[in-house]
């Protein structure tokens, strides 16, 4: 069996390294697989916590908060492992998770990311928002999952039970085969976070390489633990980053167009808190242009670095309309690829 390192990025997460760190050790560990904490310089208890609890789990030091990607970046530029499992410390695990994702991946080389279910841990009938049952975008950027669209989360009915190809797999309990990451440099830091895992499974895809949900690998996320769901600079993240993700990405022969139609929505979104009086979230996206604009250049040296080494740019995983069209005018409630 492959070697496995579960590595779980934290940063003042103490309470839910209390919550959930022992479920993880109990239904993961054995000969061929461990845990790893990666700690963005926390300034709470975490690293007393670790120490006088779990002796035998290791722990990587950072000197300073890097963020979700950079920070995963450089703890696991020190873990030594076939396949890196990238788990959030607010995830429950259930007896038998890595397993049939592991499987999966030995028996096809060309499989080089997986995801499990995801469900809500607080409400544990439902799917979760970040991940579901497996992840897509539309051909503007946005992204929805198989029991998620937009803040609409469905019922698990078992009605996403077959292992299907995806084009994302969520951050929150990522497998990824080592020498893809690497292959690809990982996540790309200046993300810093939020769509990261999109960016990277987006320049999987376009090498070839397949993405897979395993329904039969079930977790329970607890969602939003490090930035509220209303937070400004998490609105900033999300416009900067989408628009990121498409300038590196997309064909040549549609990224000039799609990025002109997106930011039209994005200046849509922006009329919308206006008319609310919401100044924060109207002030995150301005920003978030104005720091795209500013990052044009080095984009672009990422993008053509990129380009050289794409063997593959058509998807069927792309939804190859508009998903903010079909919900909110055409007033769809499901989206099915």
């Amino acid at each position: 069996m492959s070697s496995v390192a579960i590595a779980i990025l934290n940063w003042n997460g103490v309470t839910y390294l209390e919550k959930f760190l022992s479920n993880v050790i109990q239904n993961s560990v054995n000969e061929n697989t461990k845990v790893y904490i990666i700690d963005n310089a926390s300034t709470d208890t975490s690293i007393i916590y670790l120490e006088q609890n779990y002796p035998t789990v290791s722990i990587i030091q950072l000197d300073k908060n890097y963020g979700f990607a950079e920070g995963y970046n450089r703890g696991l530029a020190q873990i030594n492992a076939d396949i890196f499992v990238l788990l959030n410390s607010d995830v429950e695990v259930t007896p038998n998770w890595i397993e049939p994702i592991v499987t999966a991946m030995e028996l096809d080389n060309n499989v080089a990311v997986c995801m499990p279910k995801i469900k809500s841990y607080l409400n544990k009938e439902y799917f979760e928002y970040a991940g579901a049952a497996g992840g897509f975008i539309d051909k503007y950027g946005y992204p929805f999952c198989n029991g998620r669209l937009f803040d609409k989360i469905e019922k698990d009915k078992g009605q996403y039970e077959k292992t299907r190809e995806i084009f994302w797999a969520s951050g929150a309990a990522m497998f990824i085969k080592s020498k893809v990451y690497n292959e690809l440099n990982g996540l790309d830091n200046d993300f810093f976070a939020h769509m990261e895992e999109i960016d990277l499974c987006w320049r999987v895809k376009n090498r070839g390489y397949a993405i897979l949900y395993i329904p039969l690998s079930t977790v329970f996320h607890v969602g939003g633990g490090t930035l509220p769901k209303a937070n400004p600079f998490k609105t900033y993240l999300n416009f900067r980053n989408n628009l990121f993700l498409l300038h590196k990405n997309l064909p040549t022969n549609t990224k000039n167009k799609i990025i002109f139609t997106r930011k039209i929505l994005d200046g849509i979104a922006f009329i919308k808190f206006l008319i609310s009086l919401d100044f924060k979230n109207c002030n995150a996206i301005l920003k978030a242009h104005i720091d795209y604009y500013k990052s044009i250049k080095k984009l672009d040296v990422s993008r053509n670095k990129l380009q050289n080494k794409i063997t593959k740019q058509t998807h069927k995983e792309i939804y190859n309309k508009s998903i903010v069209l079909d919900y909110f005018v055409k007033r769809k409630q499901k989206i099915t690829l």
